[in-house]
């Protein structure tokens, strides 16, 4: 099989959370644990970050693989899910991983696939860990898929391991309150090993607490010891600097991520680089403010608070749960754009009921869905829209172009609901 035919095999053969949500969750490592087995277990001879958390994980692994990687180091990078190219989910220093070697890999492992039945995500942790290893990367930066206790990622024992906030999201799988949800994001908090957790909260700061003097890890609230000053008040897009427990720690900074959310995840990536440092990563005042500034040209990350054109202004933005919407629309109303305009479409497992009224009233909308089996249907969710300016579109493509048709120059089009409404859009618009 060529490279095309191998990803069309690979998700028609192997259940994907991506396409099927839930039904592709497994609650358990076995697979996992068996399949690297027959990889000589890769993972145990990596020097990992793990990242989880319900918001900023993604983005919060890239600023870190770039800090890391303008330190001179060869960085791993594993995320999920990817937005144009499946390669997207595995890189080194930015170069994302070779057709031929994924083809290579799933012909090698096929006796496997057939006798384990693997999910798509145990498959590709697999992927990414033996391709980490072959490559002798100086670190790897994990990203956990779902969750953290169960997560395929979860069979590594890194050098920190990091969770960015609790809030509610797939509920059906992590429970229903945050406190359940923390316990499983805390999963990842391994015996001796600094944990880094982005915000504290009254209702899950007790089960961090908890789990961290079970397992002997030495924790930290990223909240509570950094901030972040920027040079001219609250004006997120100037430069910045980051506060210590009252002392400038970073100045003269800059990031290419413009969403205003993003200043919670670099004061996590401030602590995360600190414990770093602690245990003998070189990583300079320079490679910190470079990697900031440089993210996107590293990493390739995409999809958060991503301006795609000017004139009249584009934006789309993955977040798909009622605390990353809630964030991405304050922002979106700090704009203050009387024509505004807004592409959305969700999936099927959120809840729709608390998100809408999260929506800016001064909108037109326009409903639709991805062309995914998770969508929520474009019919199910403009149900939801009665009473606001909304109409309803077959398809991501007509819903866009109906916006840009609507829209003034000096107007705002906002795309998002989920992340494949991005991934779908960006495919169709804004591929290369």
């Amino acid at each position: 099989m060529n490279y095309t035919q191998t990803i069309e095999w690979l998700f028609a053969r192997a259940a994907c959370y991506q396409k099927v949500g839930a039904a592709a969750y497994k609650p358990d490592l076995s697979n996992t644990l068996a399949l690297l087995h027959t990889l000589g277990n890769p993972h145990t001879k990596l020097r990992c970050v793990h990242i989880a958390g319900t918001n900023g994980k993604g983005s919060t692994s890239h600023l870190t693989a770039s800090i890391l990687q303008e330190s001179g180091y060869t960085v791993g990078l594993y995320t999920s899910p990817h937005l144009l190219d499946f390669r997207e989910r595995i890189q080194i220093n930015g170069e994302q991983v070779s057709k031929q070697f994924i083809t290579a890999f799933i012909k090698r492992i096929t006796p496997q696939i057939e006798s384990l039945q693997p999910s798509f995500f145990e498959i590709t942790v697999a992927m990414a860990f033996d391709y980490f290893a072959r490559k002798k990367v100086d670190y790897a930066v994990v990203e956990v898929g779902l969750g953290g206790r169960l997560d395929s990622t979860n069979v590594i024992t890194p050098l920190v391991s990091v969770i960015t906030n609790i809030g509610k999201d797939h509920c059906n799988l992590l429970g229903h309150t945050l406190e359940a949800i923390a316990g499983e994001k805390a999963g990842i908090i391994k015996e001796n090993v600094p944990c880094i957790v982005g915000e504290q909260h009254d209702e899950t700061e007790q089960v961090f607490e908890d789990i961290a003097r079970e397992k002997h890890a030495p924790l930290t609230f990223a909240s509570i010891n950094y901030s972040i000053k920027s040079a001219h008040g609250d004006r997120w897009h100037d430069t910045f600097s980051i506060i210590r427990r009252g002392e400038v720690l970073y100045k003269n900074l800059y990031s290419e991520l413009q969403g205003a959310y993003q200043r919670k995840n670099i004061c996590t990536v401030a602590a995360v680089c600190d414990e770093l440092i602690r245990q003998g990563v070189r990583i300079s005042s320079q490679s910190f403010a470079a990697g900031l500034a440089r993210v996107v040209e590293n990493t390739g990350l995409l999809g958060r608070w991503h301006i795609v054109q000017q004139n009249p202004l584009v934006v789309c933005d993955t977040a798909h749960n009622a605390d990353g919407i809630a964030i991405a629309m304050q922002q979106l109303s700090n704009l203050h754009n009387a024509d505004l305009h807004i592409v959305w479409a969700m999936v099927n497992d959120k809840d729709v009921a608390a998100i809408t009224p999260l929506l800016p009233t001064n909108a037109r909308y326009y409903i639709t869905q991805a062309n995914i089996e998770r969508a929520l249907s474009a019919n199910e969710l403009f149900a939801h829209f009665s009473k606001k300016n909304a109409l309803k579109y077959e398809s991501i493509a007509e819903a866009y172009r109906a916006a840009l048709q609507n829209v003034s120059p000096q107007g705002v089009v906002y795309v998002g609901g989920s992340t494949f409404t991005v991934a779908e859009f960006l495919c169709n618009f804004f591929a290369k």
